[in-house]
Parts: C-alpha cells; structure tokens; sequence
C-alpha cells in the first residue's frame, strides 16, 4: 500500500505524521521524502545513506548548421524553452519540462538529447527502515521530475510513505497521485482551514480515498472539524500541542521514540487506513 502524507500548508507535521508512522510500523516499510526542495525526514531518521545518484532531465541542443528556423519547436513549446530569433533558434533550459515534442516536431533533425542535472537521489537505511529522498539542485526550479524519480523506489517493500511537499501545485501532484491513501494534516487555524480546502480539492480531482489528522488539535476552533464533517473527511488522529511533543521535535526525536505509548496511536492510524482502502481484507 502506498499512503501519501500531504497539506495544504508547510508546518502542519506532515513530515512528524509521515516519519512516526514509518516507525511505529517496524520492518517492511520504505519512506520517501518526496519534498525535494526543502527534504528533513532525515534530520530526525538519521538514514546511513548507501547510494547517491545524480539525477538529470531531458533539454534540447540544437545544432545550427542543421536548423532551418522553421519555428515549429518553439511553436509547439508551451513554456517558451525555445525562441527563433532570425534564424537562430535559442534554448533556455530552465522553462524545459523535458517533454520531447520539439524533437519530435523537427524535420531537419537538428535537435538532439542534452541533460541538465535536476539533483540528487539519496537512498539507505534507518534501522530496518527503507530510506529514499531527493535534494533538489540549488537554484532548479523543476522539482518534478526528481520527486517522480525519488517514487520509481516505492515498490520496495509492502507499505511506502510518501513525504510530499506542501501546498497544492504540481509537485504535490506528482507525489500524491497514483498512491492508494493520502493522508492529510492540517491545523486547526484559519491559515489550516484555508490551505486545507485546496488540498482536499485536490485530492478529489485525483480521486484519492483520504483521511485527515489534526495537529497542535486544541489550539484554535472547530472550523476545521466542521469542514471535515462537511466534507465527509474522516478525522483519523489528534495530536495535541504539548510542550514536550515540541521539544522532542526541536531536538530532531521522532515522538515514538521519545513517547513509546505513541506507537501502538500511530498503529492504530495505519488500521484504520487499512480499512477505509480495504487493504486488511485484501491481505486476508
């Protein structure tokens, strides 16, 4: 089973949910950090890391003698990654979303295959856990395709969490679509509500069964309950703010190893999970 731990917003413990439910499940589990662009599930796992590979994306390299300056790859580029100008044709790698049609659209033959690196695909071991996660390369602005790559590792072992980035845009996507469950997190503050709803919008387009667990759960209102009964978004957990959750956090303590009776919460979470997906029948 493949459960992604999404939110609308950053800092609602998506990452605390994702890292302490990997734990509490033991052996057989493999984590991904798909949040590539800011990655810290190793800040609190602690991964020996056993492999590094560079990862690269497709951009154009047009070879002028061969271009005609006909203008069909820059026509059928919708970011703008090739201009004509005259009858020079110019590539600007960054806006590439490595899509191909520019070669496929030439008839001169003039474009080929170039590579521009997008980042670093770490893999190891945290205990008996799985470890996999991408760092994005200073500067890259496409997470994407690095975050796709970070999930070619989640047939690993029988249950795969993803750590995906916050917010509702395409790199949330590629982290969330194809998984079996998302798992959503969220605050119960107006900023929570708010990045919450897109969230769950999301999901919906993706057709995703999902579930929400509510952090810091007895600060602000019921606004969030409220949509969530609205909704019919099943509150599967509440963790709540207390002093010594933060400080085992600020210290980089997963709270199952520094609160042992959180383990069998965290397992009762996947449980429940396991039902709504009907994954503890299929087992059966």
């Amino acid at each position: 089973m493949i459960i992604s731990t999404a939110s609308g917003k950053g800092g609602t413990g998506k990452t605390t949910v994702a890292i302490n439910l990997a734990l509490s499940l033991g052996e057989d589990v493999t984590l991904l950090d798909c949040d590539v662009e800011e990655p810290n599930a190793q800040l609190f796992l602690h991964p020996t890391v056993t492999d590094r590979t560079t990862v690269s994306t497709f951009i154009p390299k047009i070879d002028e003698e061969l271009c005609t300056a006909c203008r069909k790859c820059a026509d059928i580029c919708r970011f703008s990654a090739i201009a004509v100008v005259g009858q020079k044709a110019l590539v600007f790698p960054e806006l590439c979303h490595s899509c191909e049609g520019c070669m496929e659209v030439c008839e001169a033959n003039a474009i080929s295959r170039d590579f521009r690196e997008l980042g670093i695909l770490e893999s190891g071991f945290a205990g008996r856990l799985k470890y996999h996660g991408g760092r994005l390369r200073v500067g890259e602005a496409m997470s994407p395709p690095l975050i796709k790559e970070v999930r070619t590792k989640e047939n690993e072992s029988p249950t795969t969490l993803i750590d995906a980035p916050p917010g509702t845009s395409c790199p949330v996507i590629a982290a969330m679509k194809g998984a079996d469950f998302v798992l959503l997190v969220t605050e119960p503050t107006p900023f929570g509500l708010h990045d919450l709803r897109l969230a769950v919008e999301a999901v919906k387009v993706l057709g995703i069964p999902s579930g929400l667990v509510i952090n810091r759960a007895d600060l602000g209102d019921e606004s969030v309950r409220k949509y969530a009964a609205s909704e019919g978004l099943e509150v599967l957990m509440e963790i709540p703010f207390e002093r010594k959750i933060a400080k085992a956090y600020s210290q980089g303590i997963p709270i199952v190893e520094m609160f042992p009776e959180w383990t069998e919460k965290f397992q009762s979470l996947y449980h429940r999970i396991e039902m709504i997906t009907g994954a503890e029948e299929t087992e059966k």
